[in-house]
């Protein structure tokens, strides 16, 4: 046995790891190599383009400064905006601390881009279930006045393929004529099925636009930014949301969101979240560009970190037998890791395991609660410095069959090393 594993294996053994989980821990390490070269690779394109993006944007410290009230000529906050706009390859953004959710910034996304009459498709089957009550198809919508679908605008879905990609031919027949939203989750919520790549994204975009020129596609991006050397927004996407807790605030962000994509869809969204007339004008960044700015910087580093934790735990549950997904060796679209219990118990003691090897209310033993936005019951391992931030190290799941965890985050890799050993032994 080489002096490397022996060394993976005692720096684990000292914090619970039996010898058994620690053994298969340094084969699952030892047999990553090429997946974590790959992943690196990605980080290294990423960190360069977007440290380019500050550069070409004169990025300097005047920018990190704070405006208070209306938050007009926010120097800081459109020299930020410049800077995401040019790493997603888009028109441009919005960034701001005043959205407190991917879901709030995707619901002011589709907000901007849909009126009374138009269509919104979405070409990933149902949306996240916090998505629900915006579009109005949640089974609480009785009483929601607020949803899309009380504005007169219509809502469709095509599912994906029993192999989880897009239904060409469905959504090409269906575009023809549509006014309105194609839209596209590219995560995969709480479903079974891989998270899409950008390169699918960017085909469905090119086949559809030459079919129904006018239409808008617009990506739910959330847990997928960095994952891969193009986003979205770079593949044809018009316009692209996601929250600065999860991966383009580098773990830094407390909050925020974002809204990238063509100049009047994310000016539209901006009218949304704030009143026709003041758009982007308005909001005060109380001092916190310096954490958007270095959030966005760390962002990619951040990401793979993220991608090999949960790239080991993928490959030690192999192993040992569990049922997970995507398999250890797959392309990745998004940050999250998918285990199949079958069991509501197994299900929730695994992520109490995952609580346990956290910074954060370590001694908490996670319940299942009602959580807002979710039509089931949802068990959460959270110990995050950032309450609801998904770059940190997380686990979750809805109590349902077939009772399935989803992990995902980890901002140092080897946190997530540590709790799937732990968990296995």
């Amino acid at each position: 046995m080489s002096v490397q594993t022996e060394l993976f294996k005692s720096n684990y053994m000292k914090y619970g790891v039996s010898e058994d989980a620690a053994s298969m821990g340094a084969a699952a390490e030892e047999a990553l190599a090429d997946i974590y070269a790959g992943i690196d690779s990605v980080v290294t394109f990423n960190e360069l383009k977007v440290l380019d993006a500050f550069r070409q944007e004169k990025f300097s410290d005047v920018h990190l400064g704070l405006t208070t009230g209306f938050g007009y000529d926010d120097i800081g906050r459109e020299k930020i905006e410049a800077v995401f706009a040019r790493v997603f390859g888009a028109e441009s953004a919005y960034v701001r601390y005043q959205i407190s959710s991917g879901t709030q910034a995707v619901s002011a996304m589709l907000w901007g881009a849909l009126r009374p009459g138009d269509t919104l498709l979405s070409v990933t089957g149902k949306p996240y279930d916090t998505l629900a009550s915006t579009i109005g198809i949640s089974s609480d919508d009785k009483d929601n006045d607020m949803s899309l679908t009380r504005y007169g605008i219509l809502y469709e879905q095509i599912e994906l393929t029993a192999e989880g990609r897009f239904d060409f031919d469905a959504v090409l027949k269906r575009v023809e004529g549509l006014k309105g939203v194609v839209f596209i989750q590219k995560s995969r919520g709480y479903t079974s099925r891989a998270a899409l790549l950008n390169e699918d994204i960017g085909e469905l975009v090119s086949r559809v636009k030459k079919v129904n020129p006018d239409v808008i596609v617009a990506v739910d991006n959330c847990y997928g930014e960095f994952c891969e050397t193009k986003e979205p927004t770079e593949v044809g996407a018009d316009v692209a949301a996601g929250s600065l807790i999860k991966n383009p605030g580098g773990g830094i962000c407390k909050t925020g969101g974002y809204i990238v994509g063509r100049a009047d869809l994310t000016e539209n969204a901006a009218r949304h979240l704030t009143a026709p007339g003041l758009g982007s004008e308005v909001g005060p960044t109380l001092g916190f560009n310096r954490d958007i700015a270095m959030g966005l910087f760390s962002a990619p580093r951040c990401v793979g970190e993220c991608l090999k934790g949960v790239v080991f735990a993928a490959k030690i549950f192999e192993n040992a037998g569990f049922k997970t997904s995507p398999a250890s060796s797959a392309a990745r679209g998004d940050i999250v890791q998918t285990l199949i219990f079958e069991d509501e118990h197994k299900m929730c003691d695994f992520i109490g395991k995952i609580q346990s090897v956290s910074p954060v209310d370590s001694f908490v033993t996670p319940e299942p609660w009602d959580m807002p936005g979710y039509e089931d019951k949802v068990v959460m391992a959270a110990g995050t410095f950032v309450q609801g931030a998904t770059t940190e190290l997380s686990c979750d799941g809805p109590i349902k069959p077939p009772y399935i965890a989803y992990l995902q985050g980890g901002l140092v890799s080897q946190q997530v090393k540590l709790a799937s050993m732990a968990a296995l032994s």
